[in-house]
């Protein structure tokens, strides 16, 4: 069985220009990074405000479990399954980080024939948008502690700076360091920490600016530290937006690539979804809904992180509607949720199933509270016995939705096109009436108990000391009416890894927020959830090689 990049390596890639002409793009709109990546044009994008609307299409998943559930492959699949109907379509997807593909979970690009190509570049360096995000952070930080340096004018407590700095890399030794170290002409002393890039606030700012202007606004809001009268201390007031803006100007344009069945597919930005708002920027989703009839994008992680931070913060923002949503779910993570230990997924256990599905039935009561209306995808695997599949059909008609199998990984779009029907069928039908889960005017600890009790299945929530203190000065500088980013294990409903199914009995515990005034949201931190990820034993990069001739091999 070939490996996903060797999969990729025999692709028959289209010239970037021909993928961009099949959606009447011309090559005076695009910038070529190579022979098969592009950026648009800010032109092409400010014509594109004129046109239409297409369809929109969330793909997003049950609680994440060791066994795999193949979000992002059903994203691109389906997008293919829709082009073999004869659809016109456009996928839209994040970025990956450096830091899964060298830990864990190695290449994000898809996988076996439902891939985004060329693999190896995405996975890895792309057009440099994560580099310039990084560099625009650490310019920022670097502004921040010259400012103090220099005779700190505005003030700063130097005890109550909250930029952290970035890198774009899983690194456990940087989430807590020592600055300006060695004497008074190398800086002012003080604590100071690392998040991984994605975490930056921005890279949320970038995917939720609608323009290079409202990039820059947004820059200028971010709070860096506060003063010793406890005032907010912002980028705009260290006169850092313009520069930023500048180090950002390349890296806000979305970039065109496509899948191995050559559909046009724009990948852009690239937050998180358990500790950012998990989704591909504002500016490449609302490109493609003037591009193509069906825009099929992805939110992070399972439906309770990706797909309620799409609906409750991109959506809000950007004004998007979406017209259904495709839950993606295999037998043997339902399974795992079941109680079945990884070793054993493999053995037929309807038993086992039919408790795990309780974890499916909770993602699919909570995409419906959005009133949008969601197909069941079963991404299904060679092991798949007739009778746990009938089992997944009968739960999922008890709820009132349809299922779907894909076998997009081994058929590519072929395996796609049963889904792809019915998304067809959903999204024409018309019943889909888009509303977020909470208003704007609600108190933020409000916002979190709505979060809480009707996504997560909580009890309530408690609240630490310093989170009641952050959230109670966010509602003082006027930040009330912001949408909640909740940080969060990905692994569970609850903020406890080792809960799954859909548990009962139990209370979120919020540990910190953080307030991102660029971005526009605050985040709130639960349980143990980590902003600079760490490497595993075995991480990733231990297979990854490149030959004589620059061909990569190891990546996923």
């Amino acid at each position: 069985m070939l490996s996903d990049i060797e999969i990729a390596h025999k692709a028959k890639m289209l010239p970037i220009t021909e993928i961009a002409k099949k959606l009447g793009i011309e090559e005076k709109d695009i910038e070529l990074y190579g022979r098969y990546k592009a950026k648009l044009s800010y032109d092409l994008i400010r014509r594109l405000a004129k046109k239409k609307n297409g369809k929109l299409v969330l793909v997003t998943a049950i609680t994440p479990t060791p066994a795999g559930e193949g979000k992002s492959t059903t994203t691109v699949g389906l997008a293919d399954g829709l082009a073999k109907i004869g659809e016109d379509v456009i996928v839209a997807l994040r970025e990956p980080s450096l830091g899964p593909v060298f830990g864990i979970k190695g290449g994000a690009a898809g996988g076996g024939y439902a891939q985004v190509v060329p693999m190896e570049d995405i996975n890895l360096h792309f057009t440099g948008d994560f580099h310039a995000i990084t560099s625009a952070h650490m310019l920022l930080s670097a502004m921040l502690d010259n400012h103090i340096q220099q005779g700190n004018e505005l003030n700063i407590d130097p005890r109550r700076i909250v930029w952290k700095r970035v890198v774009d890399m899983n690194d456990r030794e940087l989430r807590q360091i020592v600055v300006g170290l060695g004497g008074k002409a190398q800086g002012v002393p003080r604590q100071d920490g690392f998040d991984i890039t994605v975490a930056s606030e921005i890279m949320a700012i970038l995917c939720l600016a609608d323009s290079l202007h409202d990039l820059k606004e947004r820059l200028s809001k971010i709070i860096v530290a506060y003063d010793f009268k406890g005032n907010p201390v912002t980028a705009g007031q260290l006169h850092a937006q313009g520069a930023m803006a500048a180090l950002l100007k390349d890296a806000i344009k979305p970039n065109l690539v496509q899948t191995l069945g050559n559909v046009p597919a724009i990948i852009h930005g690239g937050p998180f979804a358990n500790i950012a708002h998990g989704c591909n920027s504002v500016m490449a989703t609302k490109a493609c809904l003037k591009l193509a009839k069906y825009t099929v994008t992805e939110a992070g992680f399972g439906a309770d992180l990706g797909a309620e931070k799409f609906f409750d913060i991109k959506c809000r923002f950007a004004g998007l509607k979406p017209n259904a949503v495709v839950l993606v779910a295999t037998v043997r993570a339902l399974k795992m949720h079941g109680g079945v230990p990884k070793t054993d997924l493999k053995k037929p256990n309807v038993a086992a199933l039919k408790k795990g599905l309780a974890n499916l039935g909770k993602h699919i009561q909570n995409c419906q509270k959005y009133n949008v209306p969601v197909v069941v995808a079963i991404n299904i695997f060679a092991d798949d016995t007739k009778e746990e599949l009938s089992t997944v059909y009968k739960y999922c008609a008890k709820h009132g939705v349809h299922v779907a199998l894909s076998d997009v990984f081994a058929k590519g779009g072929e395996g796609g096109v049963e889904l792809a029907k019915e998304v067809v069928k959903l999204v024409e039908s018309g019943k889909a009436k888009f509303k977020p889960l909470y208003a704007d005017k609600l108190p933020l600890k409000k916002k979190i108990e709505k979060i809480a009790k009707d996504i997560y299945g909580a009890d309530g929530v408690n609240y630490e000391k310093k989170a009641e203190k952050a959230l109670a000065e966010f509602e003082k500088l006027g930040y009330g009416h912001m949408p909640i980013c909740m940080a969060k294990t990905q692994y569970s409903l609850s903020d406890n890894p080792a809960l799954l199914g859909a548990p009962k009995g139990f209370k979120i515990t919020v540990k910190d927020a953080r307030i991102s005034a660029g971005a526009g949201f605050v985040v709130v931190l639960t349980g143990d959830i980590m902003t600079m990820p760490g490497l595993p034993k075995h991480p990733a990069a231990e297979n990854i090689d490149v030959d004589d001739n620059g061909v990569i091999s190891g990546l996923f």
